[in-house]
């Protein structure tokens, strides 16, 4: 896979190297740790600080922003970050209202930010985690805090950074996003398989016509393999899912994200959302915000997914709030 890239070996850091030369002053490394990457705000509030592995652009360190997250650890592709990144990124950001530490729900991320917990609370400073778990196809709703992470958690750090921008305490937050988990669902497709940086082959090879259906982020397989449909078909099959998943009914409110997984072009994202907003309005369901485009990659994946999230008054005012990072438009 021909990749635009120096030494393989190099390719998280050089790409850190990259961004902070792109963007000075709005993203500083913490604690001179160029793999946790903070964005200095005025005024003492709750801190938001997430992490995961580097591959998903702009998740994770995409939404460190105004209005967002405040700091990021950043491991290594596909990776979870180390413990200590998690701590310099929080330590610069003097966290005397307490820090959050919001993720998606994977094994080697939950470990690490446990151990920062542990070590923030012993130093005096409050520390709590909210996991986001948000894809269908890796657990049933009964069980949806077993579900991975995947674009679903776009939402989580919209509203969250929201709320604590507002001033509110590091309980309420955790709160926010514990509602947010609880009314966000997301199904999606992968086309193609990615490649990591230096390897020769993909990470799973999928027939040309096939697509595979609730894969992974990272590859992980999803629940079935099928033959490629049409947008209207791929719509109706995600949506109805996510219908019955959230018990979404008529006149609902929703925010809705059609995502792509890193090669899909928007000119197909947009199409498949046409399609989406017929069904939407067919049902009653009132879209308050949308958002097209790409929120979490797959390096070069080329599929896309459907989040929906089902609004009430107080998710609805922090999700139209404003909120600026340099990579994604609100």
């Amino acid at each position: 896979m021909k990749k635009c890239m120096n030494v393989p070996d190099d390719f998280v850091d050089e790409s850190l190297a990259g961004i902070y030369a792109a963007y000075p002053g709005f993203y500083v490394k913490g604690n001179s740790d160029s793999r946790a990457c903070i964005h200095p705000v005025k005024g003492d509030r709750v801190k938001i600080v997430t992490g995961g592995g580097y591959g998903h652009l702009p998740v994770f360190l995409g939404y460190v922003g105004d209005g967002l997250c405040d700091g990021v650890a950043v491991g290594s592709v596909f990776t979870s970050p180390a413990a200590e990144s998690i701590l310099n990124a929080t330590k610069a950001l003097a966290p005397k209202k307490g820090v959050l530490y919001l993720f998606g729900n994977y094994f080697g991320d939950t470990m690490n930010f446990e151990t920062a917990v542990e070590t923030m609370e012993a130093e005096g400073v409050k520390a709590l985690i909210r996991k986001v778990s948000d894809d269908i196809a890796s657990a049933p709703r009964k069980s949806f805090t077993e579900r991975r992470g995947i674009a679903g958690i776009f939402y989580a750090y919209k509203i969250a950074g929201a709320c604590a921008a507002a001033g509110a305490s590091l309980e309420e937050v955790a709160a926010v996003c514990d509602k947010v988990a609880a009314n966000t669902a997301t199904f999606g497709v992968a086309f193609s398989s990615c490649t990591l940086p230096g390897m020769d082959a993909p990470v799973f090879e999928l027939p040309e016509e096939d697509m595979e259906i609730g894969m992974g982020i990272h590859g992980e397989p999803g629940i079935r393999r099928g033959k490629m449909v049409n947008a209207k078909q791929l719509a109706e099959e995600l949506s109805q899912s996510i219908f019955k998943d959230l018990k979404i009914n008529g006149g609902e409110k929703v925010s809705v994200l059609v995502n792509g997984l890193g090669a899909t072009s928007r000119e197909e994202l947009f199409i498949l959302f046409g399609n989406l907003s017929s069904i939407l309005a067919a049902r009653g369901v009132k879209v308050v915000k949308s958002f097209v485009g790409e929120f979490a990659t797959s390096l070069e994946m080329a599929g896309l997914s459907i989040t929906l999230l089902k609004l009430d008054d107080e998710l609805e005012k922090h999700l139209l709030a404003p909120a600026y990072t340099p990579f994604v438009s609100f």
